[in-house]
């Protein structure tokens, strides 16, 4: 009886859910508006507010020249976090359990060629990659292989879904077990909605193509449960169309049907998020701030969209920042939303009076150090990021698009990542948290 009780104990142990440390950030401590961190060997400078730096993996670390999107995902079985983060050449995989030593396990090579595009999202302890390379496909890779890896290595995809070749974006209803890809096709000749049964994950079946209302760049698609009581209940597919936002009910894989459009003085809609009851969206277009040369002439700038009425959604208010940056993808997580601001890293916005026009910026911290104070760029010899035409000419090579990329708040510790093309990952908390 005895050895059995030290057999339970053991296998209980080895499943022990994982509770990060609570050691305190110390090197990157963000303390008079300033984080300082060691990387190669010499003090780097942050600004910061209210976020400290608490760990940093490098481009050089994961072999790579570029960043991009970034994900994460938490271990049902060990409780452990980790980052998913897109890479010129891959995804790399990094274990933030603990985030002040995180640890580069490796990554999942492109399928085909490099890109500055690729972009993850995760269903049912898979991670799902797409990206701009051509004949790339849809990666799916089983993420439970990582729990007992420490050491660096390469992964392979446990299945490449190939019913288009190249894909800007992939969106996922976790609820319905659905994946939406993003920006087949071309703008000129869209592949429209590619919905994907992902269920069973490694055999994923297409549902519908549907290029009637043109090409998504980005999408989030959610069960509706917002004030509009003709639509409660249905799968709305809310997509970042180029010139406007498309409401469509996608409840029927066989019909679509569009509900509504938002039209404004567009550039270039880029990608929007809903506020947790649906009531809102927050649209980021990436070109607004720029003029045709690519100068930046604008204050960063989020359209807030009321969704009173989906059949006629209406300009609620523009929330214009402080900051001279271009605004790239942005996550809402309780009352706030998290901003990829490229230059200016990310920015985070208390949203809790949105309805009453009310929303102002409560921190941030920026990874890009390459410039002022005001978030102009002092050195323009970097690599530059998705302005979104996809072939490298979009946004004439401004020297804005630098920076963070993405943001991903979700983590049950409160630890945030923060993808940064030029740099690498970061890991960021709130201070005092």
């Amino acid at each position: 009886m005895r050895y059995l009780f030290l057999i339970f104990l053991i296998i209980s142990c080895s499943y022990e859910k994982y509770e990060s440390s609570d050691q305190p950030p110390v090197a990157g401590e963000c303390a008079n508006g300033v984080s300082t961190y060691i990387i190669n060997g010499e003090d780097v400078q942050f600004e910061c507010n209210d976020y400290d730096l608490i760990g940093y993996v490098s481009l050089e670390q994961m072999d790579a020249e570029s960043g991009n999107d970034c994900w994460g995902w938490t271990d049902p079985v060990t409780g452990k976090e980790y980052a998913l983060m897109g890479l010129d050449n891959g995804t790399g995989i990094i274990d933030i359990s603990d985030p002040f030593n995180p640890n580069y396990l490796g990554k999942i090579p492109t399928s085909t060629l490099s890109s500055t595009w690729r972009d993850i999202k995760v269903y049912k302890d898979h991670a799902f990659v797409v990206s701009e390379a051509a004949g790339h496909g849809m990666q799916i890779f089983d993420l439970s292989k990582v729990r007992d890896v420490i050491e660096t290595q390469e992964f392979q995809s446990d299945f490449v879904y190939e019913g288009y070749g190249h894909s800007h974006n992939i969106a996922i209803n976790t609820q319905t077990g659905v994946a939406y890809t993003a920006g087949t096709g071309t703008s000129r000749s869209p592949r429209g909605i590619h919905a994907v049964d992902i269920t069973n994950p490694l055999s994923p079946n297409l549902l519908i193509e549907y290029p009637e209302f043109g090409y998504t760049h980005d999408a989030q698609v959610v069960i509706y449960n917002g004030p509009d009581q003709d639509h409660v209940g249905k799968e709305l597919y809310f997509g970042s169309n180029e010139d406007r936002v498309v409401i469509v009910d996608i409840s029927d894989k066989t019909t679509p049907v569009l509900i509504g459009s938002f039209f404004y003085d567009h550039q270039y809609t880029h990608q929007a998020w809903l506020t947790e009851d649906h009531s809102f969206l927050l649209m980021g277009d990436e070109l607004d701030e720029i003029d045709n040369s690519g100068a930046l002439i604008n204050k960063t700038r989020t359209i807030i969209i009321d969704l009173q009425n989906l059949d006629e959604p209406i300009r609620h208010f523009d929330y214009i920042s402080d900051t001279d940056a271009i605004d790239h993808n942005g996550y809402v997580k309780g009352s706030k939303f998290y901003l990829a601001s490229y230059t200016s890293g990310m920015r985070v916005i208390d949203i809790l009076n949105i309805g009453q026009k009310s929303i102002s910026e409560v921190g941030y911290f920026d990874t890009y150090p390459l410039d002022t104070h005001d978030h102009g760029l002092v050195n323009s010899n970097m690599r530059w990021g998705d302005p979104g035409g996809h072939d490298g000419d979009k946004g004439q090579n401004s020297p804005f698009f630098n920076g963070a990329w993405s943001v991903y708040p979700y983590f049950q510790s409160k630890n945030i990542i923060i993808s940064d093309i030029n740099s690498g990952l970061f890991i960021v908390r709130k201070s005092g948290e």
